[in-house]
């Protein structure tokens, strides 16, 4: 005689099937690039991006937050000759109609960004309005920061970025 499955109620099946229900919904909410929120492994900076409006140019805008309390603004575009996202990070640049020359003096670093998603699977870093990935990669960002004149005595390693960011949550 075989004996027949007993299903009680609030049982182990019952508490599995709450457990999966109350977490599909985080599972298909994911962050979109422009609300994410990502720091460095020495939580030496925060980014935080932010949407960037109707611009033909831009893809993403974002700031970055250095814990020695200076804010620099970051934007990426695509380049032509190469296709690929390159971002610049500027400090205290004018606003209005400015030369290059004032851009230029202004820009800390500029460079491609690469994103990497959970399965370590690197690509460019993703447009707005699609999910961010779980990690960016700013090459060479940290030994050009601490190379800046800006940052004087607080050019160490303790106090400026590395070049890897990783997502650490989302803006409401």
């Amino acid at each position: 005689m075989t004996a027949k499955p007993v299903f009680r109620r609030g049982g182990p099946l019952l508490g599995l099937a709450a457990l999966l229900l109350a977490a599909a919904p985080a599972a298909h909410a994911a962050c979109p690039m422009e609300l994410s929120v990502y720091g460095d492994a020495t939580d030496a900076a925060g980014l935080d991006f932010r949407p960037t409006g109707e611009s033909m140019v831009v893809t993403n805008s974002f700031r970055m937050n250095l814990r020695i309390g200076v804010q620099l603004d970051g934007i990426v575009m695509w380049s032509e000759e190469t296709p690929r996202p390159y971002a610049s990070l500027m400090y205290q640049c004018p606003e209005g109609d400015v030369t290059g020359d004032e851009i230029a003096e202004c820009t800390l670093w500029e460079g491609p960004v690469y994103a990497a998603g959970e399965d370590g699977k690197v690509g460019t870093i993703p447009a707005e309005r699609t999910p961010a990935p779980q990690t960016l990669i700013f090459p060479d960002l940290g030994p050009t920061l601490r190379q800046a004149s800006i940052f004087g005595e607080d050019a160490d390693d303790a106090r400026l970025p590395g070049d890897i960011f990783t997502l650490k949550g989302c803006q409401e």
